[in-house]
Parts: C-alpha cells; sequence; structure tokens
C-alpha cells in the first residue's frame, strides 16, 4: 500500500465521517434529546461560534431552537437551558444529579491547592463557604471600607501611572492592581498585603496564568505557563504556612481581625480544626477568586463613564449632596446612601457580568419539564444566569448602558426580586438562601449551592473603589467618536477588549 493510497484512504474516512455527522443531524435527529445546533465538524461542533461571542449564540439558537439545546464544545454535548426555568433547573439541581466539580476541579485545582473549593466534596466546599461568611458579613464590610479607601488614595498617590497631571492609562490594567491591593489589604493581613509589592506580585501573575481555557482539558500539559502555576502555587503556600506557623507560636496572639486569623481559630461542622495546608489555599482561593470580576466590573464602569463625563460630575455632586461640601471620610453607611453610584454598579453588573456561562455535569437523566426530552449523563449542562439581563422583555432596551433604568425602586425590585420569600429559604451549608431568588433576571452573581458568598463585600468593593476615584481624578475617552470597547471573549472571564484606555486627570478640589 502506497502511502498516497494511506492518505486517501484517511481522507476518504473523515469525509465520510462529516458527511454521517450532517446526515444525522438532519435526518436522524433523538427526538427524546433537546435538538443539536447544526454544525459541520463532528469534535469541533460549535465551539468557536459559541467562543467569538456566547450571548450572540445563544440568542441567535433561542431563535431557532427555544430556550433548551444542544452544541458541542470540543467534542463534549453541552445543553444550553436558558431563562428562569433554566436556572432553576440547573442552578437548583440536586448534587445526585449535577456536578461542579468534575467540570472545575481540573481547572482550580492546579491553582488553589488540595482540599478545597473544588478539590472536595461538595458538603467541605458548603462548609468553607460558611466559614468565611464571617469575614465577608456586614460587620466585617464596616471596617473593610476605611482600607478600601486607604489602598485607592495610595495607589493614585504613589502609581507611576498617575504622577503627572493627567494623561492616559489602560485601566483595565489600573483596575486589576487597585481590586487585588484592596482585596488584599482587607482580608489577606498585614503581612501578605505588604508582600504584594514585591515577593507575591510575580507569584500572584504566575497563578493568575492557570486560569487558561486550555487547562478545562489539559491541565496537566507541561507547557510553561503550567510549570511556573505549579511551582507559584508551592511557593504560595508556603508563605502562608510560614506565616500561620509564626502566628501559632505567639503566647498571647492578638486578635489580627483578618480572614487568616479567623480560619485559624474555626472548625469545621465535624467538630475538626482545619488544617493549615487548607487554611493556606482557601487563602489562595480567596486572593484569586473573585478578583477577576471585580477588576472587570470596575473597568467596565470606568469605560462607560468616560464615554459620559456629565455622568462623573453627576456622582461627585451626589456626594457632595448627600454627605456634605466637606467630603467626610467614606464610610458603609455612606456607599449605602449614594443612590446613584450603586446603580452604575447594578447597571455594569447586568449588562457586563464576568462570567457568562455557568456548567454542570450530568450525573443522572434528567427529564426536562414539560417535554419529552431527557438529559443523559454523556452531556454538560450550561447556565447563562446574567442572559435574562440582556433581554428586552427584563430590561428595555438591554443592550444600551442606563443606570438611570434602576431610578424607579419598583423597577428594581422587580429586577432583582421582591424580598418576599413566599416560596421558602434553603440552607445548602453556608446560610438560608431564597429559593424565588433564583428566578430573578438579575443574576450576576449566579445562584443556588454555588452563588457567590462574596456578593455584599464586591459591592461594597467597588462602590468604595468608584466614589474615591470620583474624589480624585476626573477622565474621559481616548477618541470621544468610537463606542465603548466590545468585550473579549476569548480568556476564562469577559472583560474589555484592549486597548481598554481613557484619558484623565487630577481632581482640584
Amino acid at each position: 500500500m502506497t502511502v498516497a493510497s494511506v492518505v486517501g484512504s484517511i481522507v476518504s474516512g473523515i469525509a465520510a465521517y462529516i458527511g454521517w455527522n450532517i446526515l444525522k443531524q438532519l435526518y436522524f435527529p433523538d427526538s427524546h434529546k433537546p435538538p443539536v445546533v447544526f454544525h459541520w465538524l463532528p469534535f469541533i461542533g460549535s465551539t468557536v461560534y459559541y467562543g467569538i461571542d456566547p450571548y450572540k449564540f445563544f440568542f441567535e439558537c433561542r431563535e431557532k431552537y427555544g430556550d433548551c439545546f444542544t452544541f458541542y464544545l470540543l467534542g463534549s454535548p453541552t445543553t444550553v437551558f436558558l431563562g428562569s426555568k433554566g436556572n432553576e433547573f440547573i442552578l437548583n439541581g440536586k448534587i445526585k444529579d449535577l456536578n461542579a466539580e468534575e467540570v472545575y476541579g481540573p481547572l482550580t485545582k492546579p491553582v488553589f491547592g488540595k482540599g478545597v473549593i473544588y478539590d472536595c466534596p461538595n458538603a467541605k466546599l458548603m462548609d468553607q463557604k460558611r466559614l468565611l461568611g464571617p469575614g465577608l458579613s456586614g460587620t466585617a464590610l464596616k471596617s473593610y471600607v476605611p482600607l478600601f479607601v486607604k489602598e485607592v488614595e495610595d495607589f493614585i498617590k504613589t502609581s507611576s501611572v498617575f504622577k503627572s497631571d493627567g494623561g492616559i492609562c489602560d485601566i483595565s490594567s489600573v483596575m486589576a492592581e487597585i481590586t487585588t491591593y484592596t482585596a488584599a489589604g482587607s482580608l489577606q493581613g498585614k503581612e501578605i498585603r505588604d508582600m504584594l509589592d514585591s515577593d507575591i506580585s510575580v507569584l500572584y501573575r504566575h497563578l493568575d496564568d492557570g486560569f487558561a481555557p486550555i487547562n478545562f482539558v489539559l491541565p496537566w500539559i507541561p507547557i510553561p505557563r503550567n510549570i511556573r502555576r505549579d511551582r507559584a502555587q508551592k511557593a504560595m503556600a508556603k508563605l502562608y504556612m510560614d506565616i500561620i506557623q509564626k502566628r501559632r507560636k505567639r503566647e498571647n496572639p492578638p486578635d489580627e481581625g483578618d480572614m487568616l486569623d479567623l480560619l485559624m481559630n474555626s472548625t469545621y461542622r465535624d467538630g475538626n480544626m482545619i488544617p493549615d495546608k487548607e487554611i493556606a489555599n482557601l487563602m489562595i482561593a480567596l486572593l484569586m477568586g473573585g478578583q477577576h470580576n471585580t477588576s472587570s466590573a470596575g473597568s467596565w464602569i470606568f469605560l462607560h463613564l468616560a464615554h459620559d463625563p456629565a455622568l462623573i460630575e453627576k456622582l461627585y455632586q451626589e456626594q457632595l449632596r448627600v454627605l456634605g461640601p466637606s467630603l467626610p471620610p467614606l464610610t458603609y453607611e455612606h456607599l449605602e446612601a449614594l443612590t446613584l453610584h450603586n446603580q452604575m454598579i447594578k447597571e455594569t453588573l447586568r449588562l457586563h457580568s464576568p462570567i457568562h456561562s455557568v456548567l454542570r455535569k450530568v450525573k443522572s437523566p434528567m427529564p426536562v419539564p414539560g417535554t419529552s426530552w431527557v438529559i443523559p449523563p454523556s452531556h454538560t449542562l450550561l447556565s447563562a444566569p446574567s442572559f435574562l439581563g440582556r433581554t428586552p422583555e427584563n430590561f428595555p432596551n438591554p443592550e444600551k448602558w442606563d443606570p438611570h433604568r434602576w431610578d424607579d425602586p419598583k423597577a428594581g425590585l422587580a429586577a432583582m426580586g421582591d424580598g418576599k420569600d413566599d416560596e421558602g429559604t434553603i440552607d445548602y451549608g453556608f446560610g438560608a438562601v431564597s429559593l424565588k431568588s433564583i428566578k430573578s433576571p438579575y443574576l450576576p452573581f449566579g445562584g443556588g449551592r454555588h452563588r457567590c458568598v462574596a456578593e455584599k463585600y464586591a459591592y461594597t468593593q467597588l462602590g468604595a473603589i468608584l466614589a474615591t476615584m470620583v474624589r480624585l481624578l476626573k477622565w474621559e475617552q481616548v477618541d470621544m467618536t468610537k463606542p465603548v470597547p466590545p468585550t473579549d471573549y476569548s480568556s476564562m472571564f469577559s472583560r474589555p477588549m484592549h486597548p481598554a484606555e481613557i484619558r484623565w486627570k487630577h481632581r482640584n478640589n
């Protein structure tokens, strides 16, 4: 057999496989499963179509197939279920039916470490979320606000980006630094915060590089970024372990008032102390886990405001009106009273939720309510909690960034839930959660057992950053004729496409 004949046989086989894939979709659909999005290549499926713009993909598929459909994502049959029914079906799914650990574990374990988050049974994860709760409570948030403000003020004073009277900066890079410093300054303790300017900054970047899409599938592949990730994880864990051991050796240890101190003095529900190694890994997860979300949201806030500088002045005037002409140091209560500031954050999270897709591995056959379809264990389920925030039936003219759509308190209640728990609550292990909340069209922090426990923390952090920046700076688009940058969906977390630049100058009070 010649080389040409071998190649010809391979090509013929591939062509036949592609042909059968097309015929199967057109003439032999499975009536017991959701419709499949048409695709030419069996393994690739709709991966590229989905990856370029997930929301465009969702809307176009919903128009053709309805709220529930299946597409192939790198060979994996992935069933999307949109809308409030889909969110409830997936996000409130039972552990016996749906599994998050199998989906996210390969990605997060090498970054966070063993025994935490998605590298442990779900019950243990829920308990870990409970343990973090006191450090994210209202009482804790009140103590964090001055720390947030100080970090922003110090950054503006000392960063080379803002050393002149004005200029152009990449707001995505600025927000990445500010959100990292504010998170570390409030949650991580003085030792870690002091190291961020030197030792930890490089390790942090190397860990962050581990959140690459390829690591969903090939987390073990020895490419340079993964080698750096693994070394950084060991080094970061050792840094935390050294701090923990140093604190434990003190005879009369003071109450540090930070998350590390909280975890060192906490126990799991079974009464066992948290192993120091798991404390170290939880602290890494805490540092890494939410930074992308707040950094991305903050970048979008500043980019939209740059497109409408008059709104920045309205924010400044709101502070003068509500807090007084002397502009006293910001407090938690002040942030709650700044209505327009809060509407900026809500509207940005509605339109720019950092995570567009939530995945769960199907573990047992799941009938789709109101249909004859059954989703088999070979599938992965995909929920898009923020999809409803972009639908005109819930938010008129949804593609427009309009903070004033929240002016009417009734409209806000309708979007975020009316606050009545007339369907009851459920405690997954970290506190009561309203069963009705999952039906809201506004879910920037997800829902169900995996709902983000740091939601209030994120609002407070973003509020403090925004209010402080408004006091210190004015800014606008570099080119006012250009629109706000589009979204870059190529990474794990949705973010503004580069360049994401603004023109700034110091505010002279």
